[in-house]
Protein backbone atom coordinates (compact mmCIF):
# COMPACT_ATOMS: atom_id res chain seq x y z
CA UNK A 1 0.00 0.00 0.00
CA UNK A 2 1.48 3.41 -0.74
CA UNK A 3 1.78 6.17 1.69
CA UNK A 4 0.87 9.86 0.39
CA UNK A 5 3.92 11.59 -0.12
CA UNK A 6 4.53 14.82 1.70
CA UNK A 7 7.01 17.59 1.30
CA UNK A 8 9.93 17.13 3.27
CA UNK A 9 10.95 19.52 6.11
CA UNK A 10 14.60 19.62 7.08
CA UNK A 11 16.85 22.00 9.14
CA UNK A 12 19.72 24.14 8.61
CA UNK A 13 21.58 21.67 10.99
CA UNK A 14 21.27 19.06 8.87
CA UNK A 15 24.08 20.06 6.56
CA UNK A 16 26.76 16.93 6.21
CA UNK A 17 30.61 17.47 6.69
CA UNK A 18 32.55 14.75 5.81
CA UNK A 19 35.63 14.55 8.24
CA UNK A 20 38.36 13.18 5.22
CA UNK A 21 41.56 14.95 4.27
CA UNK A 22 39.70 16.91 1.57
CA UNK A 23 36.31 18.48 3.32
CA UNK A 24 33.50 17.48 1.18
CA UNK A 25 29.67 19.14 2.29
CA UNK A 26 26.63 17.52 1.17
CA UNK A 27 23.97 20.23 1.40
CA UNK A 28 20.82 18.93 2.99
CA UNK A 29 17.69 18.70 1.76
CA UNK A 30 18.57 17.35 -1.62
CA UNK A 31 15.27 17.30 -3.94
CA UNK A 32 14.17 15.05 -6.52
CA UNK A 33 13.09 11.57 -6.69
CA UNK A 34 14.67 7.95 -4.97
CA UNK A 35 13.76 4.64 -5.72
CA UNK A 36 14.81 2.60 -2.83
CA UNK A 37 14.97 -1.45 -2.84
CA UNK A 38 15.22 -2.90 0.68
CA UNK A 39 16.46 -6.56 1.24
CA UNK A 40 16.32 -6.54 5.38
CA UNK A 41 14.40 -4.47 8.09
CA UNK A 42 17.59 -2.69 8.96
CA UNK A 43 17.69 -1.76 5.17
CA UNK A 44 14.54 -0.53 5.72
CA UNK A 45 15.05 1.19 8.80
CA UNK A 46 18.47 2.87 7.08
CA UNK A 47 16.46 4.41 4.05
CA UNK A 48 14.00 5.96 6.45
CA UNK A 49 16.69 7.67 7.95
CA UNK A 50 18.56 8.28 5.49
CA UNK A 51 15.45 10.11 3.70
CA UNK A 52 15.22 11.74 6.99
CA UNK A 53 18.74 13.25 6.86
CA UNK A 54 17.56 14.74 3.85
CA UNK A 55 19.58 13.32 1.43
CA UNK A 56 17.49 11.30 -0.75
CA UNK A 57 14.75 14.04 -2.21
CA UNK A 58 11.37 15.16 -1.72
CA UNK A 59 9.94 11.86 -3.76
CA UNK A 60 11.33 8.89 -2.24
CA UNK A 61 9.83 5.35 -2.93
CA UNK A 62 10.95 2.05 -0.72
CA UNK A 63 10.33 -1.12 -2.43
CA UNK A 64 10.77 -4.42 -0.48
CA UNK A 65 11.83 -7.40 -1.59
CA UNK A 66 9.36 -9.64 -1.46
CA UNK A 67 9.30 -12.80 0.49
CA UNK A 68 11.42 -10.95 3.11
CA UNK A 69 10.32 -10.58 6.67
CA UNK A 70 9.92 -6.85 6.36
CA UNK A 71 6.45 -6.47 7.01
CA UNK A 72 6.54 -5.69 10.58
CA UNK A 73 9.20 -3.53 9.88
CA UNK A 74 7.19 -1.51 7.27
CA UNK A 75 3.84 -1.52 9.81
CA UNK A 76 6.09 -0.13 12.22
CA UNK A 77 7.56 3.15 10.74
CA UNK A 78 4.37 3.43 8.60
CA UNK A 79 2.19 5.65 11.05
CA UNK A 80 5.33 8.42 11.93
CA UNK A 81 7.60 7.88 8.68
CA UNK A 82 9.14 11.15 7.43
CA UNK A 83 7.21 13.50 4.76
CA UNK A 84 7.90 12.58 1.52
CA UNK A 85 8.13 8.75 1.86
CA UNK A 86 6.01 6.49 0.25
CA UNK A 87 6.11 2.47 0.80
CA UNK A 88 5.24 0.26 -2.38
CA UNK A 89 3.87 -3.13 -2.52
CA UNK A 90 6.65 -6.09 -2.40
CA UNK A 91 8.56 -6.89 -5.84
CA UNK A 92 10.62 -9.88 -6.63
CA UNK A 93 13.29 -7.56 -8.19
CA UNK A 94 14.44 -4.25 -7.84
CA UNK A 95 13.51 -1.14 -10.22
CA UNK A 96 15.58 -0.65 -13.10
CA UNK A 97 18.04 2.08 -12.87
CA UNK A 98 17.50 3.00 -16.16
CA UNK A 99 14.08 4.90 -15.40
CA UNK A 100 14.03 8.64 -14.30
CA UNK A 101 14.11 8.28 -10.92
CA UNK A 102 16.95 11.35 -9.86
CA UNK A 103 18.38 8.77 -7.18
CA UNK A 104 18.53 4.70 -7.32
CA UNK A 105 18.91 3.18 -3.87
CA UNK A 106 19.60 0.36 -2.12
CA UNK A 107 21.46 -1.81 0.90
CA UNK A 108 23.10 -4.79 -0.26
CA UNK A 109 25.58 -4.42 -3.21
CA UNK A 110 26.44 -8.01 -2.60
CA UNK A 111 22.58 -8.81 -3.47
CA UNK A 112 22.20 -11.17 -7.19
CA UNK A 113 19.54 -8.98 -7.91
CA UNK A 114 21.41 -5.63 -7.01
CA UNK A 115 24.09 -6.57 -9.09
CA UNK A 116 22.53 -7.69 -12.04
CA UNK A 117 20.18 -4.30 -12.05
CA UNK A 118 23.13 -2.40 -11.98
CA UNK A 119 24.76 -4.13 -14.65
CA UNK A 120 22.18 -3.92 -17.02
CA UNK A 121 22.51 0.21 -17.01
CA UNK A 122 21.98 3.16 -14.72
CA UNK A 123 20.64 6.66 -16.10
CA UNK A 124 20.02 7.53 -12.40
CA UNK A 125 22.14 10.39 -11.83
CA UNK A 126 23.47 8.93 -8.59
CA UNK A 127 23.41 5.89 -6.70
CA UNK A 128 23.21 5.60 -2.85
CA UNK A 129 24.27 2.59 -1.03
CA UNK A 130 22.79 2.77 2.67
CA UNK A 131 23.55 1.01 5.66
CA UNK A 132 23.28 -2.89 5.69
CA UNK A 133 25.66 -2.85 8.70
CA UNK A 134 29.26 -4.32 8.95
CA UNK A 135 29.11 -5.62 5.17
CA UNK A 136 28.64 -1.77 4.36
CA UNK A 137 32.21 -1.25 6.29
CA UNK A 138 33.44 -4.30 4.00
CA UNK A 139 32.18 -3.36 0.77
CA UNK A 140 33.99 -0.09 1.48
CA UNK A 141 37.26 -1.71 2.30
CA UNK A 142 36.90 -3.76 -0.71
CA UNK A 143 36.09 -0.30 -3.04
CA UNK A 144 39.35 1.75 -1.89
CA UNK A 145 41.46 -1.16 -2.33
CA UNK A 146 43.78 -0.96 -5.12
CA UNK A 147 43.68 -3.85 -6.78
CA UNK A 148 40.12 -5.16 -8.12
CA UNK A 149 37.84 -7.36 -5.84
CA UNK A 150 35.11 -9.72 -6.66
CA UNK A 151 31.60 -8.15 -4.52
CA UNK A 152 30.47 -11.38 -3.44
CA UNK A 153 29.73 -12.62 0.17
CA UNK A 154 32.70 -14.22 2.33
CA UNK A 155 31.11 -16.95 3.78
CA UNK A 156 29.20 -18.24 -0.02
CA UNK A 157 30.28 -20.66 -1.99
CA UNK A 158 30.46 -18.61 -5.58
CA UNK A 159 30.57 -20.17 -8.84
CA UNK A 160 32.91 -18.62 -11.08
CA UNK A 161 29.63 -17.00 -12.85
CA UNK A 162 28.83 -15.33 -9.79
CA UNK A 163 33.05 -14.21 -8.82
CA UNK A 164 32.65 -12.93 -12.58
CA UNK A 165 29.47 -10.91 -11.51
CA UNK A 166 30.97 -9.78 -8.42
CA UNK A 167 34.37 -8.17 -10.19
CA UNK A 168 32.17 -6.82 -12.73
CA UNK A 169 29.78 -4.64 -9.80
CA UNK A 170 33.13 -3.77 -8.40
CA UNK A 171 34.66 -1.82 -11.49
CA UNK A 172 30.72 -0.44 -12.01
CA UNK A 173 30.58 0.96 -8.70
CA UNK A 174 33.72 2.83 -9.22
CA UNK A 175 33.24 3.99 -12.55
CA UNK A 176 29.84 5.30 -10.45
CA UNK A 177 32.37 6.89 -8.10
CA UNK A 178 34.94 8.48 -10.43
CA UNK A 179 31.88 10.12 -11.97
CA UNK A 180 31.11 11.06 -8.31
CA UNK A 181 27.65 9.21 -8.80
CA UNK A 182 28.26 7.02 -5.73
CA UNK A 183 27.23 7.70 -2.33
CA UNK A 184 27.36 5.42 0.75
CA UNK A 185 25.35 6.22 4.19
CA UNK A 186 26.20 4.63 7.19
CA UNK A 187 25.52 5.12 10.80
CA UNK A 188 28.95 3.38 11.58
CA UNK A 189 32.31 5.06 11.82
CA UNK A 190 34.56 5.16 9.32
CA UNK A 191 38.08 6.21 10.27
CA UNK A 192 39.69 9.05 9.19
CA UNK A 193 42.37 7.21 6.37
CA UNK A 194 39.31 5.48 4.76
CA UNK A 195 37.41 8.21 4.49
CA UNK A 196 40.68 10.20 2.97
CA UNK A 197 40.64 7.19 0.36
CA UNK A 198 37.30 7.21 -0.46
CA UNK A 199 37.77 10.91 -1.44
CA UNK A 200 40.96 10.02 -3.81
CA UNK A 201 38.48 7.28 -5.37
CA UNK A 202 35.72 9.66 -6.07
CA UNK A 203 33.29 8.31 -3.07
CA UNK A 204 30.61 10.75 -1.19
CA UNK A 205 29.93 9.15 2.60
CA UNK A 206 27.51 10.78 4.82
CA UNK A 207 27.44 9.57 8.48
CA UNK A 208 23.98 9.47 10.06
CA UNK A 209 23.46 8.58 14.25
CA UNK A 210 19.74 7.18 14.35
CA UNK A 211 19.20 10.87 14.62
CA UNK A 212 15.02 10.29 13.11
CA UNK A 213 15.03 6.85 15.54
CA UNK A 214 15.88 8.85 18.55
CA UNK A 215 13.01 10.92 18.23
CA UNK A 216 10.09 8.54 17.73
CA UNK A 217 8.69 7.35 20.76
CA UNK A 218 9.76 3.59 22.32
CA UNK A 219 6.88 1.13 21.05
CA UNK A 220 8.08 -1.83 24.16
CA UNK A 221 9.35 -2.35 27.27
CA UNK A 222 10.94 -5.95 28.52
CA UNK A 223 11.05 -6.83 32.25
CA UNK A 224 13.85 -9.40 31.71
CA UNK A 225 17.14 -8.08 33.84
CA UNK A 226 19.62 -9.52 30.70
CA UNK A 227 18.25 -8.94 27.01
CA UNK A 228 20.43 -11.49 24.54
CA UNK A 229 20.48 -10.52 21.42
CA UNK A 230 20.98 -13.42 18.65
CA UNK A 231 23.30 -14.42 16.25
CA UNK A 232 23.03 -15.56 12.62
CA UNK A 233 26.54 -17.11 12.95
CA UNK A 234 25.26 -20.42 14.08
CA UNK A 235 23.03 -20.33 10.93
CA UNK A 236 25.63 -19.08 8.48
CA UNK A 237 28.04 -21.87 9.69
CA UNK A 238 30.64 -19.58 10.84
CA UNK A 239 30.62 -21.30 14.49
CA UNK A 240 29.83 -24.44 15.75
CA UNK A 241 26.53 -24.54 17.65
CA UNK A 242 26.92 -26.27 20.89
CA UNK A 243 29.41 -23.41 22.46
CA UNK A 244 26.84 -20.94 21.37
CA UNK A 245 23.98 -23.05 23.04
CA UNK A 246 26.16 -23.48 26.48
CA UNK A 247 26.86 -19.78 26.50
CA UNK A 248 23.55 -18.47 26.14
CA UNK A 249 22.15 -21.03 28.77
CA UNK A 250 25.70 -20.01 31.38
CA UNK A 251 23.68 -16.28 31.11
CA UNK A 252 20.56 -17.58 32.02
CA UNK A 253 21.93 -19.57 35.07
CA UNK A 254 21.99 -16.21 36.59
CA UNK A 255 18.35 -14.98 35.76
CA UNK A 256 15.70 -14.65 33.57
CA UNK A 257 16.81 -14.02 30.10
CA UNK A 258 14.73 -12.21 26.90
CA UNK A 259 16.15 -14.20 23.84
CA UNK A 260 16.04 -11.86 20.88
CA UNK A 261 16.54 -14.62 17.52
CA UNK A 262 17.95 -13.63 14.07
CA UNK A 263 15.77 -13.70 11.51
CA UNK A 264 18.35 -16.29 9.86
CA UNK A 265 18.38 -18.60 13.15
CA UNK A 266 16.31 -22.02 11.76
CA UNK A 267 13.24 -23.16 13.75
CA UNK A 268 15.30 -26.42 15.43
CA UNK A 269 18.07 -24.12 16.76
CA UNK A 270 15.02 -22.14 18.62
CA UNK A 271 13.49 -24.94 19.87
CA UNK A 272 17.29 -25.84 21.89
CA UNK A 273 17.60 -22.64 22.95
CA UNK A 274 13.13 -22.80 23.99
CA UNK A 275 14.49 -25.07 26.12
CA UNK A 276 17.00 -23.42 28.07
CA UNK A 277 15.72 -22.75 31.93
CA UNK A 278 15.00 -18.97 33.07
CA UNK A 279 14.94 -18.14 28.92
CA UNK A 280 12.21 -16.32 27.22
CA UNK A 281 12.16 -16.65 23.43
CA UNK A 282 10.99 -13.13 22.02
CA UNK A 283 9.22 -13.23 18.61
CA UNK A 284 11.07 -11.84 15.72
CA UNK A 285 9.51 -8.63 14.35
CA UNK A 286 11.65 -5.65 14.45
CA UNK A 287 15.08 -4.33 14.15
CA UNK A 288 16.85 -4.85 17.26
CA UNK A 289 18.27 -0.94 17.50
CA UNK A 290 14.24 -0.12 17.19
CA UNK A 291 13.32 -2.52 20.01
CA UNK A 292 16.29 -2.02 22.56
CA UNK A 293 17.03 1.10 22.59
CA UNK A 294 15.64 2.46 26.27
CA UNK A 295 16.69 0.19 29.14
CA UNK A 296 15.34 -0.19 32.98
CA UNK A 297 17.60 0.70 35.72
CA UNK A 298 19.86 -2.46 36.26
CA UNK A 299 19.20 -4.13 32.86
CA UNK A 300 22.08 -5.24 30.61
CA UNK A 301 22.26 -6.72 27.07
CA UNK A 302 24.57 -9.57 26.09
CA UNK A 303 25.65 -10.17 22.44
CA UNK A 304 28.05 -11.51 19.70
CA UNK A 305 29.73 -9.18 17.71
CA UNK A 306 27.10 -8.05 15.05
CA UNK A 307 25.92 -4.95 13.60
CA UNK A 308 23.59 -4.03 16.44
CA UNK A 309 26.78 -3.60 18.95
CA UNK A 310 27.67 0.00 17.38
CA UNK A 311 24.56 0.80 16.37
CA UNK A 312 22.91 0.12 20.12
CA UNK A 313 26.01 2.45 21.66
CA UNK A 314 24.75 5.33 19.34
CA UNK A 315 21.14 5.21 20.31
CA UNK A 316 21.84 4.02 24.20
CA UNK A 317 23.89 6.69 24.80
CA UNK A 318 25.04 7.23 28.54
CA UNK A 319 23.06 3.66 29.31
CA UNK A 320 25.64 1.96 26.38
CA UNK A 321 27.60 1.16 29.49
CA UNK A 322 25.15 -2.05 30.05
CA UNK A 323 25.53 -3.64 26.47
CA UNK A 324 27.90 -6.60 26.88
CA UNK A 325 29.57 -7.71 24.12
CA UNK A 326 30.97 -11.05 23.70
CA UNK A 327 34.20 -11.95 22.08
CA UNK A 328 34.32 -15.28 19.79
CA UNK A 329 36.65 -17.56 21.43
CA UNK A 330 38.80 -19.42 19.08
CA UNK A 331 37.72 -22.36 19.60
CA UNK A 332 33.67 -21.58 18.53
CA UNK A 333 34.67 -21.12 14.88
CA UNK A 334 34.55 -23.31 12.16
CA UNK A 335 37.49 -24.52 10.08
CA UNK A 336 35.68 -23.08 6.94
CA UNK A 337 35.25 -19.78 8.32
CA UNK A 338 38.30 -17.45 6.52
CA UNK A 339 40.38 -15.83 9.40
CA UNK A 340 39.56 -12.34 7.46
CA UNK A 341 35.99 -12.90 7.86
CA UNK A 342 36.36 -13.41 11.80
CA UNK A 343 38.75 -10.47 11.93
CA UNK A 344 36.01 -8.78 10.29
CA UNK A 345 33.09 -9.77 12.01
CA UNK A 346 35.27 -9.09 15.83
CA UNK A 347 35.85 -5.56 14.82
CA UNK A 348 32.70 -4.57 15.51
CA UNK A 349 33.47 -4.96 19.43
CA UNK A 350 35.99 -1.89 19.43
CA UNK A 351 34.88 1.01 20.92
Amino acid sequence: MTTPTRQLHTSSSSIMKLTGHNTREVPRPRFGTAQVWVESPLQLLSAVETHAAGLLGHDVRIIPRQGMPLEATTQALLANAPAGVSFLPPARKPPAPKNSADRFVVGDAYSGKVQRALLAGIKAKEVIIIDDGMATLALIKQLTAMDPTALVRARAKNSAARTAMGLAMWHRLRQLARESRLLIVSALLVDEPTQQRMEEVGIKFAQHKFEWLATQPVAERFTEPTLLIGSAMVADGLIHEQPYLEWIASIAEDGPVAYFPHRRENGQLLEKIGRIENLVAMQHTVPIEMRLRALRPGQEIRALPSTVIPSLRLLLGHDAKALYPQPVPDSWWTDSTPHALREHLSSSLKV
